[in-house]
This record gives structure tokens, sequence and C-alpha cells, in this order.
């Protein structure tokens, strides 16, 4: 079962996620924005007990993330963190008019 757009799924989501864009909102949070539609936030800091993900607690290096493939990667892809993880570490963004 998957919920989206507000309507409620019976089959598994095989639609395959990728990240569409991300705005950096604070260090080690980001509003990412996925190709199924939803906005969500994404805090890093609990993926920066990974030794892989340790580097990115250094702002500098942090905001250089870019998008390749819709997949969200720093240091020319020695780090990337798949559309799933993220989707699944973050929490859903309402925006408020």
């Amino acid at each position: 079962m998957y919920i989206l757009n507000d309507v409620v799924y019976a089959n598994d989501n095989e639609v395959e996620l990728k990240v569409k864009e991300f705005k950096i909102i604070a260090e080690l949070y980001m509003l990412v924005t996925f190709s199924n539609g939803e906005k969500r936030v994404f805090d890093l800091k609990p993926l920066t007990k990974y030794p892989i993900y340790k580097v990115l607690e250094n702002y500098n290096i942090f905001k250089e993330a870019y998008i390749e493939n819709g997949v969200l990667v720093w240091q020319n892809g020695e780090i990337d963190i798949s559309p799933e993880t993220i989707y699944k570490e973050s929490y859903k963004y309402e925006e408020v008019v």
C-alpha cells in the first residue's frame, strides 16, 4: 500500500523515485522535490553517523550537492544518497499559503 497525492493505493508503489530538485534550507537540511511531485524536508544529520557521509558535516562540501540522473550526489559522484533513502528519512512538507 502507498499514498500518492492523498490517494491510497493497494499495490506497491512501482514508480521509480527520482530527485527532481532541491534547495538547501539550513545546515544539513534540504527541501527535496521528487519525481512523484512530493516535496519533503530531509535532515541529513542522522546519516552522518556513517563514515561515508561524515564529510558532509562540512557545510562547504554539503552545499556543493547536485543531481545526477535523479540522485543527489557530492564530490564528483563519490558520495550519493538514493532517492528512496531520502524519501524514507524525510518528512512531508506542506506549503502554507
